[in-house]
């Protein structure tokens, strides 16, 4: 039988790592519909 102790901190360990996930990718996505990143690669100038 396993530790119910141990089975909830391995439960709470997953359940955090997810919604840190989800927030992270809504963040993201919010970031490209609001403009903020950009899909195509932006122009760089060197001056030479």
């Amino acid at each position: 039988m396993a530790d119910n102790g141990a089975l909830k901190l391995v439960g709470f360990l997953f359940a955090t790592a997810t919604v840190v996930v989800m927030l992270v990718a809504g963040m993201v996505v919010k970031g490209y519909a609001d403009g903020a990143f950009s899909l195509e690669p932006t122009p760089t100038t060197t001056s030479r």
